[in-house]
C-alpha cells in the first residue's frame, strides 16, 4: 500500500510538530548556536546536495568552517549544474560511530555562493588550508571556493540527552549571521 499525500504531509509535520510541543527540550539559543559551531569545526567531511528541476547531486567533500561559513574548494563536477540554477544546497556532516545510542551529524540547509578568486576572501580561504593563492592561479584548471551559508540548522546528537535536551535541536540562522 502507497502513502497518500496526507500520509506525506502527516510525515513532513513530524519534526515541525515535536518542535513546538511543550514538552520539547530545547537548548538555549547561543548554546546551541555552541554547539553547531564546535560540532561544524571538529569535522572535516560533510556530503553537499545540490538539485535543480529532476536533477539531484550530492558529492562528498572536503570543508573548512570559518566565519559561520562552510568553505569548500573543488575542481568542479556535476554539482555546478545544480549550482547554476539554484544556489539552495544542503550539507550533511556526521560521525561514522554506529554504535547505538551514539548519533551524531547535523544537516545544514543554506545557499551556496561561488567565490571569485580576485575576492580576498578567496585568499583568505587558500591560507586557512595552508596553501598559496598565488600558486592557485598557476593550476591548470580553477580551483573554485564555495562558501555555504547556512540557513538553518539540524542538529543530531544523542549525547545531548544526557545535558537534558532532546537529542535533535533546530537552529534558525539569520541570513548573515557572523556565526552560525
Amino acid at each position: 500500500m502507497g502513502m497518500t499525500h496526507e500520509d506525506f504531509a502527516r510525515a513532513q509535520a513530524y519534526w515541525v510538530e515535536r518542535d513546538a510541543s511543550p514538552d520539547a527540550k530545547r537548548m538555549p539559543p547561543d548554546e546551541l548556536r555552541g554547539a553547531v559551531e564546535a560540532f561544524a569545526r571538529s569535522h572535516r567531511v560533510g556530503a553537499l546536495a545540490t538539485g535543480a528541476g529532476d536533477f539531484v547531486r550530492c558529492t562528498p567533500l572536503e570543508y573548512d568552517f570559518a566565519q559561520g561559513a562552510f568553505w569548500i574548494f573543488t575542481e568542479g563536477g556535476l554539482k555546478f549544474r545544480g549550482l547554476e540554477a539554484n544556489p539552495n544546497v544542503c550539507l550533511a556532516v556526521f560521525d561514522t560511530d554506529l554504535a547505538t545510542g551514539s548519533l551524531a551529524g547535523m544537516q545544514v540547509s543554506g545557499v551556496a555562493r561561488v567565490v571569485d578568486p580576485d575576492d580576498a576572501a578567496y585568499a583568505a580561504a587558500a591560507r586557512r588550508k595552508g596553501l598559496d593563492p598565488e600558486a592557485l592561479r598557476g593550476l591548470p584548471m580553477r580551483l573554485h571556493l564555495l562558501r555555504v551559508e547556512p540557513r538553518s540548522v539540524d542538529l543530531l546528537d544523542a549525547s545531548l540527552r544526557a545535558q537534558g535536551y532532546d537529542a535533535r535541536q533546530h537552529l534558525e540562522v539569520a541570513a548573515g549571521a557572523p556565526d552560525a
